[in-house]
């Protein structure tokens, strides 16, 4: 896969489009902008003649559809999935769209998040007689959805937001083609409303329209439904309102550069990052430089704001796929060398800050940095733009137990020794706060990873070593 498993991940990227000749290809193309999202799996629905039909499978979107399977895929409506899983083993049976049959009616759902009572309600379910073919917490909140369509199709809709506890977003598709996006009540995970030539388009980030030159509508609020139909659209948003938590990772790490949220720009917010981490942690070197690509953004922005020069002292292998080949115990290092090779001309002798967006568990930045210091860089100094992750994140990221955390063990002092560093700073909150926007607004972000503020609480089962905070 393209990310390290060392990096954090979130399971996925959904998309939809409305009544399109070509919605299948168009969705394609919407999911291959999100692959960065996911790169487990991927699927697509579409609705046509009161049916629903799927492809899914392992892999990449392009390892996964070829022509053949889009031309198949023939339907006006469409949903579109990529994942890597949090909830639920990595098996072809959890891959997504879920396509389910009721009642001689078909619903296809896509899910980007987690539901912190999915076992709850699953075990629920289960006494009451239900039977489940994943493990996935989608397939729990289909569930929670069909049981309630006795309210019919908005009231169903309105119950499952309100049972369903965690970090959502959906999009689900009828079999009649209506086209549906779901927010959970805090805003959590990020889901867009666009419309290319009329017609409506649902998808986790503005980037996935703008590959379709499609027009950018707005983000969908907190707890909102929204139902496309062949009527227009009608939105659906909660009588009471909660504070907004939209996970704040998302400008740091997860977005393509290229997207926005809420109307700030990614790459903006993580060069803003990067100026602050230069006012907040400066120290003299010759030269600024990202462990590509995370740390690119908010490199670029502490190299303008501290005067010195960017560079690109390592260089990114992009052709890095998946290998069955397992390196031997002396090429131990051989999964990290072969992404990122330092430029040994550019480096040697000199002094040096590395811009990381994030440690999780540190192994990876550890064997990097040694490379460094045996290539012969003098001092090298870390800075990372965001706080340190001290807090396992229960809303869709993959650090779900404090263990995983290196910070949650380690001083800032005691990190910085077992990285090999001559210095180490973190962005504070406040100051990533302040760079992305948030002023007054500082509970508009779940910070939780940070914090150890939870915004949703969760059952103990969990977790075995979650510190409980009042917040």
């Amino acid at each position: 896969m393209n990310h390290h498993p060392e990096r954090p991940r979130e399971e996925c990227g959904i998309f939809g489009i409305y009544d399109h000749a070509e919605a299948a290809k168009l969705t394609y193309f919407g999911l291959y902008a999100l692959q960065h999202r996911g790169q487990e799996s991927a699927g697509i629905a579409v609705a046509r003649e009161k049916a629903i039909t799927a492809h899914k499978g392992m892999g990449l979107v392009p390892e996964v559809f070829d022509i053949d399977h889009l031309e198949q895929l023939q339907g006006g409506s469409a949903i579109g999935h990529v994942r890597y899983s949090t909830t639920g083993s990595s098996i072809l049976s959890n891959a997504q769209p879920f396509v389910v049959h009721h009642r001689g009616k078909s619903y296809a759902v896509a899910h980007n998040g987690n539901l912190v009572n999915a076992h709850i309600l699953k075990n629920q379910f289960e006494e009451e007689g239900s039977i489940f073919q994943t493990t996935m917490d989608s397939e729990v909140a289909i569930h929670v959805f069909i049981k309630n369509l006795k309210y019919g199709l908005e009231g169903a809709l309105m119950k499952t937001v309100e049972l369903l506890k965690g970090a959502y977003s959906f999009v689900v598709l009828t079999g009649k083609g209506e086209l549906i996006g779901i927010k959970d009540p805090h805003g959590f995970r990020p889901l867009c409303l666009g419309c290319l030539n009329g017609h409506y388009i649902l998808a986790s980030e503005s980037c996935a329209l703008d590959l379709l030159q499609a027009e950018f509508i707005r983000e969908l609020d907190p707890g909102e439904i929204v139902i496309i139909y062949k009527d227009g659209i009608r939105s659906i948003k909660p009588q009471n309102p909660v504070k907004r938590a939209f996970c704040i990772f998302e400008h740091i790490y997860f977005a393509r550069p290229d997207s926005t949220f809420f109307g700030k720009n990614v790459y903006i917010t993580r060069k803003k990052n990067g100026r602050q981490l230069a006012k907040e942690a400066p120290v003299d070197a010759d030269l600024v430089m990202p462990f590509p690509d995370s740390g690119n953004y908010a490199a670029l922005g502490y190299a303008e704001e501290s005067g010195i020069p960017f560079d690109l002292g390592m260089i990114r292998n992009h052709y890095v796929g998946r290998t069955f080949i397992q390196p031997t115990q002396n090429m131990r290092d051989f999964g990290v060398r072969v992404k990122l090779n330092p430029v040994k001309e550019i480096l040697k002798g000199k002094d040096i800050i590395i811009i990381e967006d994030s440690i999780i568990r540190g192994t990876t930045a550890r064997t990097r940095v040694k490379a460094l210091r045996e290539l012969g860089v003098k001092h090298v100094h870390m800075r990372i733009s965001c706080p340190p992750h001290r807090f396992p994140c229960h809303y869709g990221i993959d650090f779900s137990t404090k263990g995983e955390l290196i910070a949650a063990k380690k001083t800032v002092e005691e990190l910085r020794k077992f990285l090999g560093l001559d210095s180490l700073h973190y962005l504070s909150l406040e100051g990533l706060l302040e760079s992305t926007g948030a002023d007054n607004e500082n509970d508009s972000f779940c910070k939780a990873c940070f914090d150890g503020c939870y915004p949703v609480s969760f059952d103990d089962t969990l977790t075995k070593d979650c510190l409980e905070i009042n917040c």
